[in-house]
This record gives structure tokens, sequence and C-alpha cells, in this order.
């Protein structure tokens, strides 16, 4: 049971809405270990979750996505969402807010960021390769990979740091697509690089001090 999960769930579930561990989240907690930031799916919109959840950032509102902090820990509530093609290399042209956990599991990168875990506990696996990918350590994307990182090329740094930090495997026409493409990076902000470079340094870090 994680608690800042209990509390939130609760709060979602009274007012009408689901919300499901996701991500790194659902990951961690799976794999019994410790969970740093926190990232949540939920069917409310942004509009509908700051009627009952208040001092939240609103930065990114127009994705779906809101941040909070509770006893310290950051946390991204996404809004569950369909997405239209890519057009800047980061985000969709165009994202519709939907209520289907079948349908928002096609927009993410890999599968072991696709499992979702509901206010129960249940595991839910719309791939069917979540879980298994993860007891099995191998790094799966869930739609053609070039596609995938064409989309959104930090996918590539997302994917090295994954490889890493849990020690995954990797099919080899799978990291020759990620080498051979490293070049998209340079549509990327330098930001966004410099931020994942941390993560993956933090990931480093973490699997040292084990």
């Amino acid at each position: 049971m994680d608690k800042i999960f209990d509390y939130l769930s609760d709060i979602f579930d009274k007012n009408g809405f689901s919300l499901y561990m996701i991500g790194s989240t659902s990951r961690d907690y799976f794999l019994k270990r410790e969970i740093f930031d926190y990232d949540f799916a939920t069917d409310a919109t942004p509009d509908e979750t700051i009627k009952f959840l208040k001092d939240v950032d609103l930065t990114f509102k127009r994705f779906g996505t809101i941040k909070y902090k509770l006893d310290n820990k950051k946390i991204d509530i996404v809004t569950l969402r369909e997405e239209d093609e890519y057009l800047d290399f980061r985000h969709p042209n165009k994202i519709k807010f939907i209520n289907d956990i079948n349908i928002d599991y096609k927009r993410r990168d890999f599968t072991i960021n696709a499992i979702y875990i509901d206010k129960n506990y249940n595991v839910i696996d719309p791939t069917g390769f979540g879980v298994e990918d993860l007891k099995n350590k191998k790094l799966r994307f869930i739609k053609d990979p070039l596609t995938s990182i064409k989309e959104d090329p930090l996918r590539i740094l997302r994917a090295y740091r994954f490889i890493k930090e849990y020690n995954l495997s990797i099919d080899e026409d799978v990291l020759l697509i990620l080498k051979n493409n490293e070049h998209l990076l340079e549509n990327i902000k330098k930001e966004k690089i410099e931020e994942e470079n941390r993560k993956l340094k933090e990931a480093i870090k973490r699997c040292i001090t084990k």
C-alpha cells in the first residue's frame, strides 16, 4: 500500500473519478522500490480536478497534465487522452481527453510504462507485455520504435536511462535504431536534454548506493 496514492485516489473516487498509478510509480511499486516521484493517470480533466484539488501547478494544463506536491513529493497527474500526430518532435498536434485506458496506453512509449494500478491495487496491463517485460527485464516499444522516437526523440534518452536504471535488455535491432537516430535529439530543447541527463545521473547514483 502507498499512503500518497491511497489519499489521492480516495479524493478522486469521492468526486466520481478514477486515479491510477502509471509509469515509474506503478513500475517501482510493482518492483517494491522506493518511489521518488509520482505519476498518476485519471479520467478527470484538469478543469474537473481543480474543483476538488487545490494549489496545483497548471503550467501544462493544455496537455492534460497538472503538477502537485504532497508530503514533499512531486506528483504529476495526467488526464487519459488520445493523441493526434506529432508535429514538433515533442507534442501532439491535438489531444482529446478520454476515459478509456485501452486507448490511452497506445500513446505511451514502452510496455513497462503502460502498467496501470487502480485504487484497489489491481494491475491493468493493456499491452499484454508490460508486467512480463518488467519481470524479464526487457525494454520494448509499444509501437514501431522508429515511429515512436520520431514522434519524440527524447524517448532515445529515456530508453538509455531505463536500460541502466532497471538493468534491462533490448533487442539489437532496436538499439541500432536508437543509436542511428540520435541526431534527432537536435530538435529537442536543451533544457529537456539536461533534465533527462539529470534523471540518468540520479538513476545511476541510486544503482550504486543500493
